[in-house]
């Protein structure tokens, strides 16, 4: 015979799982929801669902090998072909994207090219060394004074 549960509220205000009889079968729950949930899972212990074949117990680290031999290779190939896209559209990029990209994956190459693109302007630089009397002496020959 099936046994027939209800949620009801106590005369504390919580909740329990009573029978037809009144009497309490499990609970006290604090509230509406986590009696609902107890009472569910009271009635999937009565009757347990079918276990599905398809659960099967996971090895970790263990790769199963499941694809045949010709699905490997297509998924290989596929894989070649996304890389060659992924190439071509790179270089489709328009030049400031690709230029913020190289800066981002290599800072150094970056530090690279804003250094040469200072030139002689740099702490070492040929004009901080100029001597201020030999200059005017230079211009001064070549009559620009």
């Amino acid at each position: 015979m099936t046994q027939i549960l209800n949620v009801t509220r106590n005369d504390g205000g919580q909740f329990e799982i009573t029978d037809q009889r009144g009497k309490v079968v499990e609970g006290p729950f604090e509230t509406n929801a986590a009696a609902w949930k107890a009472l569910d899972r009271l009635d999937n212990n009565d009757h347990p669902p079918p276990r599905s074949k398809g659960n099967k117990k996971v090895l970790w680290g263990k790769p199963g090998r499941t694809k045949s031999k010709k699905g490997r290779r297509k998924e290989k190939k596929l894989k070649e072909k996304q890389d060659h896209r992924m190439k071509v559209n790179a270089a489709k990029a328009p030049t400031w994207v690709r230029s913020v990209a190289a800066a981002k994956f290599d800072p150094a190459g970056e530090r690279a090219y804003r250094d040469h693109k200072l030139g002689t302007f740099g702490a070492a630089s040929e004009v901080r060394r100029i001597d201020p009397a030999e200059y005017l002496a230079e211009k001064a020959r070549r009559g620009e004074i």
